[in-house]
């Protein structure tokens, strides 16, 4: 934050005052932070748009949202086709507790408390908040095994401790909207004020020599790719194997601890 005031001064004023520190920082998000997925959704965007981000923005704009069409309507079917309560990921994951519940015994405590023993962690349960003391079921809002083995005890039913997010209704209404292409820009219904008003370009720079950057700057944490350096001659870039230098080479002599 210091750097950002000492350059932009302005943008840290509204960072800080205007934003709040809670909306662009992580280790100020109040939330759950535990499995958040921060940068693999853009760079899943940067590789499906290697090839098309030198289009023009009004075409890049067009392949964005026809592949975001597309995607929506996938997995709109999928979803649809679903005949678990839950996702078929989160069905996955949570099946194989009930096996592993069978073997823990299970005491309760109070009304909504249990006491899970057995297998490497003992847990305690409460079913109304939600909660066990091995946090898995805190955090990831999906039963633990401590929590199946006092569903089951107390004859509560696994799927209604889930939280909702997981269900297959959700699921569904997650895509349930569709995205519609644009169309030809001779079939757009422009409001006439948009139409009246005026935008000025931008200002354009003089263009550096050269050609243009294409890559993207790699980012502070990202650690940039080794060259492989050959065992025999000791350059970088290629391998032992495909080494053409002659230094060193013992190719076509007999070795020398093995007689003749």
């Amino acid at each position: 934050m210091i750097e950002i005031s000492n350059r932009y001064p302005r943008v840290a004023e509204y960072l800080e005052n205007e934003v709040g520190f809670e909306k662009w920082s992580r280790c100020h998000y109040p939330g759950l932070r535990y499995n958040i997925t921060t940068t693999n959704m853009v760079e899943s965007l940067n590789s499906m748009l290697v090839n098309v981000r030198d289009f023009p923005y009004v075409t890049l704009l067009d392949v964005i949202q026809e592949k975001m069409s597309k995607w929506w309507n996938d997995r709109r079917i999928v979803a649809m086709t679903i005949t678990t309560p839950l996702t078929p990921s989160r069905e996955s994951e949570l099946r194989p507790r009930f096996a592993q519940s069978n073997v823990r015994h299970t005491s309760q405590l109070n009304p909504v408390t249990y006491h899970v023993k057995g297998g490497d962690l003992e847990g305690v349960v409460d079913i109304f908040n939600k909660t066990c003391t091995c946090k898995e079921f805190d955090i990831d809002k999906l039963l633990c095994v401590h929590a199946v083995a006092a569903a089951h005890y107390a004859q509560v039913s696994v799927y209604s401790l889930v939280s909702l997010y997981y269900t297959k209704g959700y699921y569904v209404l997650a895509y349930n909207e569709t995205i519609y292409l644009v169309g030809s820009q001779s079939q757009w219904d422009v409001p006439n004020e948009v139409v009246a008003r005026i935008v000025l370009s931008q200002e354009v720079k003089d263009k550096k020599r050269g050609r243009p950057k294409t890559s993207r700057f790699p980012s502070v944490r990202e650690f940039k790719k080794r060259k492989n350096r050959c065992g025999k001659c000791g350059a970088y870039g290629h391998y032992k194997k495909k080494c053409n230098s002659q230094t060193g080479s013992t190719e076509g002599n007999p070795p020398t601890d093995v007689p003749v």
